[in-house]
C-alpha cells in the first residue's frame, strides 16, 4: 500500500499547530499520525499532501495505486478495515467528509472520488488543537496496546514505589528512575528509551514519556499527559500534549494544553486552565478569525512551534500563541498572541525573521538538532504570507 496521508479541512482549524507541519505529524498519545498508521498498516511507504510550502520538508510519493487517508480520524478496528477493504475507484466518506480513497494521484487532486461508500468511522475526530488534549487519554490507551503487544517491559528500581496495576507501566532501554511514586489506577505510563524520571516526582497514569523526556526534581504530573522527544517538565502538569523538543522545566502550573516543537516557557510560568466564572472557554480559530467556544470548561494554552516565554509569564485561560513568539512583557498577555510577536502585546512589534533564526538555531544546537534551509523558507513564508 502506498499511503499518502492528506490534509483535509482540519487544517485551517489545527492552527497553529499546522502551520509549521502536515496534520500527520501532530503527536496525540506516543505517536505522531503518521507513526500510528505506519504501525497498524505495516509499511513505511508513508507520505504526505500538504500545502505548498510544506511540501518541500513533507513531500507526497506518487505511485499506480494509493490510498489517500485522513489522518485527523483516529483509527479504529472498523475504519482499519473499511480502509483496507477499498477497490480501486472507491472512497470514504462520512457525513459528507472524505476519510479515504483507494484512487490514482490525478482523480484525487481533481475531485474524482468515483464510488462513495458512506461508513460511521465510531472514532474521535481531531478537528481543533484542544481536541489533541481532550482525546489524549484514549490515545495513550490505545498505542500503549498497539506498540506493547507481545514485548515485554524491563524491570524498574526498587526504590520506585507502584500504585495499582504494575502490568500497565511499559519501560524501554535505558529508563532511569529513583525513589519515585508511579500511580496506575487511572492509566498507563509509558516510558520511552532513555526517559527519566528525577527523584520525588509523583506521577499518575496515563502518562507518556517518549524517548529522551525527562521529569525534573520533585514534579507533579496528572494524567493525559504526553512528553514528547527530548522535553522536559517540571512542576506541576496535567492533561498536556507537548509534541517535542520543547521545555516546561521549571515550576508553575501547565494544564488542558498544547505545545508545539522547540518552545520553551520559563521559570514560574503559569496558565490558567478554568475561567473565573467557571464558563466554557473559547479560543482563537484562524479559519474564522475569531474566538469560538471549545466545549470545554478546562482549556490552558495551545503554543505553536519555536515560541518562548520568560520567566513568571502568566497566560489567560484559553491562550493561543503562534510560531516564534518571544513573550517577555509584563502583565497579562492577550488570549491571542500573533506569530512572530515581538513581546506578546497585540500591539507589540514583529520579532526580525533573522533575529529569530538565530533564536532557533541556537535552541536547537542545545539538542544536536540543525535549522536547515527549508526550514527557513516554511518560517519565512509564515512570516512573510500568513500573518
Amino acid at each position: 500500500m502506498n499511503i499518502i496521508l492528506f490534509d483535509g479541512n482540519e487544517y485551517s482549524d489545527l492552527l497553529p499547530l499546522t502551520f509549521t507541519r502536515p496534520v500527520a505529524e501532530l503527536r496525540m498519545g506516543i505517536l505522531t499520525f503518521t507513526e500510528r498508521w505506519k504501525k497498524i498498516l505495516q509499511t513505511e511507504k508513508v507520505s504526505f499532501l500538504t500545502r505548498k510550502y510544506l511540501s518541500a520538508k513533507y513531500p507526497v510519493c506518487i505511485e499506480d495505486n494509493n490510498w489517500f487517508i485522513n489522518p485527523a480520524y483516529f483509527p479504529n478496528l472498523e475504519l482499519i478495515l473499511s480502509i483496507k477493504n477499498l477497490q480501486k475507484g472507491e472512497s470514504l466518506f462520512s457525513e459528507g467528509e472524505l476519510i479515504a480513497s483507494n484512487l490514482s494521484y490525478e482523480d484525487f487532486i481533481s475531485g474524482n472520488f468515483g464510488r462513495k461508500v458512506e461508513i460511521s468511522p465510531g472514532s474521535f475526530h481531531i478537528q481543533y488543537p484542544w481536541d489533541l488534549f481532550s482525546y489524549n487519554r484514549q490515545a495513550i490507551s490505545y498505542d500503549f496496546s498497539l506498540i506493547t503487544q507481545g514485548r515485554n517491559s524491563l524491570q524498574l528500581s526498587d526504590t520506585v514505589k507502584i500504585i495499582g496495576d504494575p502490568t500497565r507501566i511499559f519501560v524501554e532501554e535505558g529508563v532511569l528512575a529513583e525513589h519515585v511514586i508511579l500511580n496506575t489506577r487511572e492509566g498507563e505510563i509509558y516510558l520511552g528509551k532513555n526517559a527519566e524520571i528525577m527523584e520525588g516526582s509523583m506521577i499518575r497514569g496515563s502518562l507518556v514519556m517518549c524517548e529522551g523526556a525527562k521529569i525534573h526534581m520533585g514534579s507533579k504530573v496528572y494524567g493525559g499527559t504526553t512528553i514528547g522527544p527530548y522535553s522536559k517538565i517540571g512542576g506541576e502538569v496535567n492533561n498536556v500534549v507537548i509534541t517535542g523538543y520543547s521545555n516546561k522545566g521549571h515550576e508553575g502550573f501547565l494544564g488542558n494544553s498544547v505545545l508545539g516543537e522547540w518552545c520553551n516557557l520559563g521559570a514560574d510560568t503559569n496558565s490558567s486552565n478554568m475561567k473565573n466564572n467557571y464558563a466554557e472557554v473559547k479560543c482563537w480559530n484562524y479559519t474564522k478569525q475569531g474566538f469560538i467556544k471549545t466545549g470545554l470548561q478546562f482549556a490552558g494554552l495551545i503554543m505553536g512551534d519555536h515560541s518562548k516565554a520568560a520567566i513568571s509569564t502568566q497566560f489567560n485561560t484559553g491562550t493561543v500563541v503562534g510560531v516564534s513568539a518571544n513573550i517577555f512583557v509584563a502583565g497579562f498577555p492577550p488570549h491571542l498572541i500573533k506569530s512572530f510577536s515581538w513581546g506578546g502585546k497585540s500591539e507589540s512589534p514583529l520579532f526580525q525573521i533573522n533575529k529569530a533564526f538565530e533564536v532557533a538555531e541556537r535552541a536547537m544546537m542545545r539538542r544536536g538538532a540543525e535549522l536547515t534551509e527549508t526550514d527557513k523558507q516554511i518560517l519565512t513564508y509564515i512570516y512573510e504570507e500568513l500573518i
